[in-house]
């Protein structure tokens, strides 16, 4: 045995000290190791998606918001958008495109799904469709989904499972018994967890998913889709929330919101992995008529922007600087390329995506949106196009709207339109001053730029080079 010779130190004591020398060494060498793999290692992502929460429902956007203090946190310590756009107003379709990175028109998802009617039983999300949780498991990512999934989970081939998540746990859509008796059956993967499971108790049991799956999963990459049944209609959060807020049970189930997210960030630091999480809040479409979208024109079910703007937060200590609000356009569909570029994986070459890689302006090296332009549907039915801050409303009847957006309501903007109208969102992002006279080239610009995208990704009356079959008689009828 190796022994340190040194005058006056006992033979024994000598021996000590080699052994607690050899241990050190080794601990040095393991925490070099492993400072190395963990700068290697390519981030975890953990994405909050809300369900109906307006641009307005949060203090971090609205100050007369929800009070929100973790939400708002999450912007302070990193990336807050205030043009973030998703492509849907409402929530299927939505959904797809996040997942996806393409337009509900392009991934087959345009409308809409209701479990309890008849003419959905085949109707889901389409197994061809490559989604975030399938590209990042080559790179060696654990995938887990929590909550409303609201894709055709009953569709053969339409589980979350089937698109490429290794863990769920959740329910097939909304909490509502219009939905179907399984409305609220709670899953674990393919198998029946629990039967009539309160609302109640819903966001604390997810939550509780998450954390867990944190813990155990903290060594390996991770892509953690956590979809908030808040403020989805019924209005029913925990008892310990319950009368905490100024605005009734929809503010005290935003106060829930808010909660879940704060646990889910101290999760993320107990681990050990906060600088190495990247964390997105945002939501799949705008408010109902218990929210706010603050001071923007309509909400969900309308191609205003307060149906398709909602609260977009990134958030990723030594990466994405503190304190950042940005006007740069940035949509949903973005997410799946981010993630992909940040875990070196080639996103697929045998598909257009709608996404752009935003990492340079979320690092804020860039201010310019990668979008020139942007298109609003509503169900099957082309209705803006956006080019910067000029945004065209496109003629409407009634028959082209999507069943939702029929009848005439003031917070569904227009649901006929015999005109174009052109707006200034830099100006005026509340679409009031109709100023189409005004600019009539830009008129016939965006007005032709419709036309190729409707040639692309179809219309009502018009099936496109690059659209996805719809799965459904008569998508835009209920």
């Amino acid at each position: 045995m190796p022994t340190f010779v040194r005058s006056g130190v006992p033979n024994q004591h000598r021996q000590c000290c080699f052994w607690v020398g050899l241990l050190m060494a080794v601990a040095i060498s393991w925490l070099q190791a492993s400072s190395i793999e963990a700068a290697d290692r390519p981030p975890n992502f953990v994405l909050i998606f809300a369900d109906d929460l307006g641009y307005g429902d949060i203090s971090c956007y609205d100050s007369s918001g929800v009070k929100t203090p973790h939400l708002d946190a999450l912007a302070e310590e990193g990336f807050r958008s205030t043009d973030f756009f998703v492509p849907a107003n409402v929530c299927s379709p939505s959904r797809a495109a996040l997942l996806t990175g393409r337009y509900p028109m392009r991934c087959g998802m345009p409308v809409a799904r209701n479990e309890n009617v008849a003419k959905y039983q085949d109707y889901g999300f389409a197994p061809e469709e490559l989604t975030i949780p399938e590209l990042l498991h080559p790179a060696g990512y654990r995938s887990l989904m929590v909550g409303k999934w609201h894709l055709g989970m009953e569709v053969e081939g339409s589980h979350p499972l089937d698109a490429g998540f290794d863990e769920y746990f959740g329910i097939p859509s909304n909490y509502e018994p219009r939905r179907g008796k399984n409305h609220n059956t709670l899953y674990r993967g393919k198998a029946v967890e629990q039967e009539n499971v309160p609302c109640e108790v819903l966001t604390k049991r997810y939550t509780d998913e998450v954390i867990e799956f944190i813990d155990r999963q903290q060594d390996d990459p991770f892509f953690i889709y956590v979809s908030h049944h808040i403020v989805h209609n019924p209005l029913r959060p925990s008892k310990d929330f319950v009368g905490t807020s100024e605005k009734g049970k929809y503010g005290d189930f935003v106060k829930e919101l808010d909660h879940s997210t704060g646990r889910i960030m101290q999760a993320i630091r107990d681990a050990g992995i906060d600088e190495n999480t990247l964390v997105v809040f945002t939501s799949d479409n705008g408010p109902t008529r218990n929210g706010s979208a603050g001071g923007l024109n309509g909400g969900k079910y309308c191609t205003m922007e307060g149906g398709h703007r909602v609260p977009g937060i990134f958030r990723w200590p030594g990466k994405i600087a503190p304190n950042q609000v940005s006007d740069a356009t940035l949509t949903s569909m973005d997410l799946l390329p981010l993630f992909c570029g940040l875990a070196g994986v080639q996103p697929p070459d045998d598909r257009k995506l709608d996404g752009k890689n935003i990492l340079p302006i979320l690092l804020g090296k860039d201010t310019q949106s990668p979008h020139q332009f942007l298109y609003y549907y509503n169900g099957t039915n082309l209705q803006a196009v956006r080019e910067g801050n000029w945004k065209l409303h496109l003629p409407r009847t009634t028959d082209d709207q999507p069943f939702w957006s029929k009848k005439p309501d003031k917070t569904k903007g227009f649901v006929t339109l015999k005109k174009p109208q052109l707006f200034n969102l830099d100006r005026d992002v509340n679409e009031k001053q109709n100023v189409a006279d005004r600019h009539p080239e830009i008129v016939a610009r965006l007005q032709s730029q419709a036309e190729r995208i409707r040639n692309e990704l179809g219309d009502v009356h018009t099936t496109g080079t690059d659209q996805r079959k719809i799965n459904l008689v008569a998508p835009q009828e209920r």
